[in-house]
């Protein structure tokens, strides 16, 4: 990895870390990557390795159609989408993926989720939209559920993917991580909302 550009992949190594402790990305799931600097490029996780075990070395830069430039390893298969996100969001940083429990069983009902908590409404410019992608992954023939959301809010702090998990997007990857959690908090208070109001109590 380019000199320049570790600062940048410690940091991401920080989120996949930060993320696994929390509780929203176990096993050898999800992705993260961030963008490269005045090119259109980016680093992406390789696939295959978990976010607890992630290191500097674990990282490869690819070009935004997800073609590996430098780095071991294969890139992560989301790398599509990770560069859409890039092409038509000029000012994202970064991208965090992760199969948050929570948004997976709120994004099962195909609604939206709401802005439920002050903190939320005070931290996301719009109620978190949630994507129906058949497929366990974005392939380009779903990208336009992706462009219409963008195109409508490009400053969306990010998206549900139905029975998938959470797309959050930031400034650099401790940001988006940072959103990431606040998604799963959201998706856990509303979930745990509805369970209460069905209660008499």
């Amino acid at each position: 990895m380019e000199k320049e550009l570790l600062p940048i992949c410690e940091q991401l190594v920080e989120a996949c870390k930060r993320a696994y402790n929390r509780g929203i990305q176990m096993n050898s799931g999800g992705n993260v990557s961030a963008r490269v600097p005045g090119k259109d490029l980016m680093i992406v996780k390789a696939s295959g390795s978990s976010f607890i075990d992630s290191t500097v070395e674990g990282f490869v830069i690819t070009d935004f159609d997800g073609n590996k430039v430098s780095g071991e390893g294969k890139p992560t298969r989301e790398a599509l989408l990770h560069g859409l996100i890039y092409r038509l969001c000029p000012n994202v940083q970064a991208v965090v993926h992760t199969h948050a429990p929570y948004s997976i069983a709120w994004s099962s009902s195909k609604k939206d989720l709401p802005r439920v908590t002050w903190h939320s409404q005070l931290k996301m410019n719009a109620d978190i939209p949630t994507l129906d992608v058949p497929a366990a992954m974005v392939k380009a023939e779903y990208f336009y559920m992706v462009e219409e959301i963008l195109k409508e809010n490009p400053e969306l702090p990010g998206f549900l993917l139905v029975d998938h998990g959470l797309v959050a997007m930031g400034k650099d990857p401790i940001n988006a991580e940072h959103t990431a959690e606040l998604i799963e908090e959201t998706a856990e208070v509303a979930i745990l909302r509805k369970l209460v109001t069905k209660l008499d109590i």
